[in-house]
């Protein structure tokens, strides 16, 4: 990622052409740009071989004026304070935007996990939650699963955070085991939700059938759930991707077969072969012959040296933040549609409401309820940001900014300011 990218100055960007489209007075969100909290911390972790190494970590709490705070914990070499805040930003936005009563949190540790053992791995991440914990709670802040952060991460948290409590604290993380309060529908929720995003959105663009071709950078839980169920629906997905590379087909790929090999390849695609397929690197994906492009990978995918590239027609943001504020500006001259990550991939962050529900009212729904109340929110919200792209002449990004800051501007202005 360039040094010169800031994603949290990217949100502020878009955040500040919303509020000139509402027309708000500066003090109406002022308060909006900036992070409640910021909790950095240092993480000493006992290595197998009995050396002391320190780790970086970080909490961010962007709002809690909606409700309790919300959000994943990533372990990536890469990430940085700017990284985390933008993506406690994104998900207050998320949040608003699919009226869950959630304000946007994030936390991170920068770390390659792949370098650790698995008991590194629990110590580094029992550490970090005793580190953490006065930010955490289940009537303050939420984590969840993100990127190289599972179930069973999930579960150490709530497990570390249960016995410095005393008691179990299920509703402390969502996105657990089922044996321990997790809910049915969970690991699969944000690719569902960009799945029926898709849908919807193909539907409005006039481009339904199975020969509309579809691109997916990304093939994890997000991206693989997508393509899977996108591949049941009857469409076509001619190219796919993980952090090794891709493949492209013009008559279409074999999810089915793709997620098989990965599964037993751990997590990767790297080495499948399927007669037809011809290896691609993930940016050429990007700009692979297609009709709809949907990134599931990292930030900062989409920018200002590829935007011209792109030959769909239709981008769905499965990832947070894939598009850069440039290649967006370049985009929507193209006349391409972007829905953005704020409405796409809420999905996560719906049923991790609904497992935190379940939770603390000691209660256990079932998966179709689960899914289908997932769709009716998705599609609702889906219509509602289409709704001020007709009335307002906007892209659908702005569109569900505005959305999401005319709820956050008026829950504040309704509290008020603390003296």
């Amino acid at each position: 990622m360039p040094d010169t990218y800031n994603p949290y100055d990217n949100m502020l960007a878009v955040l500040e052409k919303a509020a000139g489209k509402l027309g708000l007075e500066h003090n109406d969100y002022e308060a909006i740009k900036y992070p409640e909290r910021e909790l950095k911390v240092s993480i000493p972790v006992k290595m197998d071989n009995g050396t002391i190494k320190v780790f970086e970590g970080y909490r961010v709490q962007h709002s809690s004026t909606r409700g309790p705070c919300k959000g994943g914990i990533r372990y990536h070499p890469h990430v940085d304070i700017d990284e985390v805040k933008a993506l406690a930003a994104w998900m207050s936005l998320k949040c608003a935007v699919v009226d869950i009563p959630y304000g946007g949190a994030k936390g991170a540790v920068k770390v390659d996990p792949a370098e650790l053992s698995k008991g590194e791995l629990e110590r580094l991440t029992r550490r970090f939650t005793a580190m953490i914990l006065p930010l955490i709670g289940p009537e303050k802040d939420i984590p969840a699963p993100d990127i190289n952060t599972n179930a069973e991460v999930m579960g150490w948290i709530m497990d570390t955070y249960s016995m410095l409590k005393g008691y179990a604290v299920p509703g402390v993380v969502t996105g657990k085991a089922l044996e321990i309060g997790g809910s049915l529908g969970r690991p699969e929720a944000t690719g569902r939700g960009v799945s029926i995003i898709t849908g919807e959105s193909m539907k409005f663009f006039n481009m339904e059938g199975i020969n509309k071709r579809i691109a997916i950078q990304g093939m994890g839980n997000v991206g693989g759930v997508s393509a899977r169920l996108l591949y049941r629906e009857g469409h076509k997905i001619v190219a796919a991707s993980d952090v090794t590379g891709g493949f492209y087909k013009a008559e279409g790929l074999n999810i089915e077969k793709i997620l098989a090999y990965s599964a037993s390849h751990s997590k990767s695609i790297a080495g499948y072969t399927e007669e037809g397929a011809e290896s691609i690197t993930n940016d050429e994906l990007i700009g692979c012959d297609c009709d709809v492009l949907i990134p599931c990978a990292m930030e900062n995918q989409i920018t200002e040296k590829n935007a011209d590239s792109i030959k769909a027609k239709l981008i769905i943001e499965g990832a947070n933040g894939p598009t850069t504020v440039e290649a967006d500006e370049i985009l929507v001259k193209r006349g391409i549609h972007i829905v953005p990550d704020v409405l796409a991939n809420a999905g996560g962050v719906v049923v991790s409401y609904f497992e935190w529900v379940q939770n603390i009212q000691n209660l256990m729904w079932d998966e179709d309820q689960i899914n289908e109340t997932l769709r009716k929110i998705m599609i609702k919200s889906f219509y509602q940001v289409l709704q001020i792209v007709k009335d307002k002449n906007v892209s659908f990004r702005i569109a569900a900014y505005m959305l999401a800051l005319l709820k956050l501007s008026k829950a504040k202005k309704t509290r008020g300011v603390f003296p």
